[in-house]
């Protein structure tokens, strides 16, 4: 069963990613991506229907993890496909627009905040009440779309998994529409210049290059850093030096890159806080 879920839902990505690659985000295209996974859910749910769960803890992961992975993109293309057919024109009344759909996504954040805690923070300890059929609670606040779905497809709790899920690409999505309509013109773009280290700019570089993030891989490591003192305005000097300090180190070699990552993590800890 667990291989089905995979498949399935590995093969749902790859068409939603393949129609990506034809370009933006056209009404048209949006449209086709919202019908593969209406059929991909359809498609589940005739499964889940006809053999069932083995075990409860079963029932809980297809719930808690599966359905919501798919159900999120639904919800994500749809409120995109309204947001898109119902924008304005004028640059103006689009930003105001954007602003009020992002008031929303926050609006719903706040409703449900004690429930996305619970789910970010990996806590298992209502997923019986939450996450099994025919189990629910009025008392925990329940969306009315749950009064009004199939329970025997349906948790009063795995929709809300899905919103949360949908809600953060919701937002990041609309964040750049907004950054789009305040910077529409590169030109006027200020240049951006490194105020960090150059050992730190090292560190990411050699990162990058070992990532082969640029070029499919194929970038030589001195075409990079030529780039990035391009980009950033400054001169690295011999930045195979550099590197060869930064392997010399006998504590924390990583330094710059650690701390990049514990500050992202921080900052996404605090964003689940408000």
């Amino acid at each position: 069963m667990d291989k089905f879920y995979k498949e399935t839902l590995h093969k749902l990505e790859a068409e939603i990613s393949e129609l990506e690659i034809e370009g933006d985000c056209s009404i048209q295209r949006i449209e086709v991506t919202i019908q593969l996974i209406i059929d991909c859910l359809t498609e589940v749910k005739e499964f889940v229907l006809k053999y069932g769960f083995k075990s409860e803890k079963e029932e809980i992961c297809f719930f808690r993890e599966f359905k919501p992975s798919i159900v999120a993109k639904l919800i994500y293309y749809n409120t995109i496909y309204k947001i898109e057919t119902k924008k304005p024109t004028e640059k103006k009344a689009i930003k105001k627009y954007l602003k009020v759909e992002l008031k929303k996504l926050k609006r719903y954040f706040k409703n449900n905040l004690d429930f996305y805690k619970y789910y970010r923070t990996g806590n298992a300890s209502l997923d019986g009440r939450l996450f099994i059929r025919h189990n629910h609670d009025i008392k925990l606040c329940l969306d009315t779309y749950y009064f009004q779905s199939d329970h025997n497809f349906a948790t009063s709790h795995d929709y809300k998994v899905a919103k949360l899920i949908a809600n953060d690409l919701i937002q990041v999505y609309i964040e750049d529409q907004l950054y789009n309509t305040t910077n529409t013109k590169s030109n006027d773009l200020h240049k951006l210049k490194w105020t960090g280290s150059k050992t730190a700019l090292t560190e990411l570089i050699y990162a990058l290059y070992q990532q082969g993030v640029f070029d499919n891989g194929n970038s030589d490591i001195r075409e990079i850093a030529k780039y990035f003192e391009s980009i950033f305005n400054m001169e690295l000097g011999n930045f195979y030096q550099t590197y060869l300090e930064l392997r010399n180190r006998k504590v924390n070699r990583t330094k710059f890159l650690d701390g990049l990552r514990e500050g992202l993590i921080k900052k996404m800890d605090e964003q689940d806080e408000k």
